[in-house]
């Protein structure tokens, strides 16, 4: 148990936040947060992208993911490579998009539903149903850090939209 921390703890010490690599993959240093990392990059994002939301549609959120996601595949793929870890915990970009991508398709823009999406979205990351777990485990480059949360995201996406279409009826 002891070895595996150290080997992580080894990974970060081989990163440079003043590489903005580095810096945009862990999630603008949210990354570095513990317990639970991937909680915090998704915090940071969500916390973004509501604020995004204040000056911009749903629709500019997700035309801001797409390219996201592309630059995703970069900046994971090249700061695990540099970290010498395939998926470290501390690779937050992942979650930042993915819970864009959510907030983008959440169907109504208020804070019960903010929150709501924030919690699915952290159960299907944790929880990782099929086809997600394989993807993460799988995949073993940016792609996959990228795709696991991706689907996450899809299946948090589904979720509302059922509670929205169920609520109206």
């Amino acid at each position: 148990m002891n070895d595996k921390i150290d080997d992580k703890k080894r990974a970060l010490s081989k990163l440079n936040m003043r590489n903005p690599v580095h810096f945009l993959a862990l999630g603008f240093g949210s990354g570095l947060l513990s317990p639970a990392p991937g909680t915090w990059g998704t915090l940071a994002g969500w916390l973004l992208g509501i604020g995004l939301l204040q000056f911009v549609s749903p629709f500019f959120l997700l035309l801001l993911a797409v390219p996201g996601f592309v630059l995703g595949i970069y900046l994971c793929e090249k700061t695990a490579h540099d970290m010498g870890v395939h998926d470290h915990g501390a690779i937050v970009w992942d979650e930042i998009i993915a819970i864009w991508l959510v907030l983008a398709f959440v169907p109504q823009q208020n804070w019960l539903w903010y929150c709501l999406a924030f919690m699915l979205f952290r159960f299907f990351d944790i929880v990782k149903p099929y086809p997600i777990k394989y993807f993460d485990k799988n995949v073993e480059n940016g792609l996959g850090i990228m795709l696991d949360d991706l689907l996450a995201a899809v299946y948090t996406a589904l979720c509302l939209l059922l509670l929205f279409t169920l609520g109206r009826l």
